[in-house]
């Protein structure tokens, strides 16, 4: 009797200890993998046994990997916030009125969305389209090629025209660019520059000069002529400073005095030169003088007219020009016609081209019938050969 009461006392509390242990394990078991609540279905009428448990342990199975899976995805979507944050997108939005900086975060899935969401199907016939219409600036993304030169060494038979026209360019560049006073002078071997596009050189005037008001003088793009000269519109130049207009061209009177088709020869019948524009003996001091003009021999009483449309300045007599006429052009020339035998035009008179002004004659110093040409140049006389057609 007493050997069964110690075996009682040492197997009851081994049976409680070891029940305790069992249910402590299923507890924590139970807290660590709660399972949600979830809605039965009742099963059809008729369901077999067997397979109402299948369809429960199926979603049982469903329901926990759809747990997973929004777990997943929740994790997902912290760290693609927390990417977020260190990650912005600098927006400038310009217009005419204003302009302001928005930043918004942006990641590779968030663009995504947003560029989803703004992607909308335009019905059938319709095309909006919108913009603001403002004058291109340099860090618009103007497309400007740069500007080069090129050194060319002229060949016989080489001519201004010619040469612009094979390089793309104007004649009026290659006259502007290497300061072409006489495109009739240009030598055989002579080097000038090609730029690599067209356009003139310019020097500003005064130290208010700026890329709009210099492109607007020559109804040219400011926005290039910043761009090619390396710097912004608005800019303030000095002046004396020498910039590269693009696309510019010279005026027709200075294209015209450079191709030297700006006068007409003033005898329009025959005649020929006896003394041209150069240094000579004079034929009546015996000396060595220059002359500055061309004497053009021809018949008594042979037709002078004007070279260039202007106004009679001056008429009468000179001890060396005898009968003369002078008349004043445009931008700065003015010409003289000497030894006449007749004037038949009255000072004040405007002229053309088609205007007699007087006869041949051998009135002054001359050694007979011929007439003095002198083209003068803001007062200074510059060679009839070189501007007249």
């Amino acid at each position: 009797m007493e050997k069964k009461k110690r075996l009682y006392f040492l197997i009851v509390p081994a049976v409680c200890i070891y029940v305790a242990a069992i249910t402590f394990v299923i507890i924590g078991s139970a807290s660590r993998n709660p399972v949600e609540p979830r809605k039965l279905t009742k099963p059809a009428i008729g369901a077999d046994t067997a397979e109402l448990g299948s369809s429960a342990q199926a979603e049982t199975t469903v329901e926990i990997i759809a747990a997973e899976d929004a777990e997943i995805a929740e994790n997902q979507a912290e760290a693609a916030n927390e990417k977020a944050k260190t990650e912005t997108v600098e927006i400038s939005l310009i217009d005419n009125a204003s302009e302001a900086a928005v930043t918004e975060p942006a990641s590779a899935a968030a663009a995504k969305t947003a560029k989803e969401a703004e992607t909308i199907s335009a019905p059938a016939g319709l095309n909006g389209m919108g913009g603001a219409d403002v004058t291109p600036q340099p860090e618009m993304g103007i497309e400007v090629p740069e500007l080069y030169y090129t050194v060319y060494r002229i060949k016989a038979g080489d001519m201004i025209s010619t040469l612009a026209e094979n390089n793309h360019i104007t004649q009026d560049t290659l006259i502007s660019v290497n300061n072409i006073k006489q495109s009739r002078t240009i030598q055989i071997g002579q080097y000038i520059r090609i730029p690599s596009m067209a356009g003139i050189v310019y020097t500003t005037k005064t130290a208010a000069e700026t890329p709009e008001s210099i492109a607007e003088k020559y109804k040219v793009s400011a926005a290039k002529v910043a761009q090619v000269n390396q710097t912004e519109l608005g800019t303030v130049f000095d002046a004396g400073t020498t910039l590269f207009v693009p696309d510019a061209e010279l005026d027709w009177i200075t294209r015209q005095e450079i191709n030297g088709d700006l006068f007409t020869r003033p005898l329009r019948r025959s005649y020929y030169i006896s003394s041209r524009f150069s240094w000579r003996v004079n034929p009546f001091t015996g000396r060595r003088t220059f002359h500055n003009g061309i004497d053009m021999a021809a018949p008594q009483g042979t037709p002078i007219y004007a070279a260039l449309g202007g106004t009679v300045i001056a008429t009468g007599w000179d001890n060396v020009y005898g009968k003369y006429v002078t008349v004043a052009h445009h931008s700065g020339y003015k010409t003289l016609y000497g030894h006449m035998s007749k004037i038949t035009v009255k000072k004040g008179a405007h002229v053309t081209t088609a205007t007699k002004l007087g006869e041949v004659g051998s009135t002054g110093q001359s050694t007979g019938p011929h007439l003095h040409f002198t083209v003068y140049k803001n007062g200074s006389p510059i060679n009839p050969a070189n501007v007249w057609n």
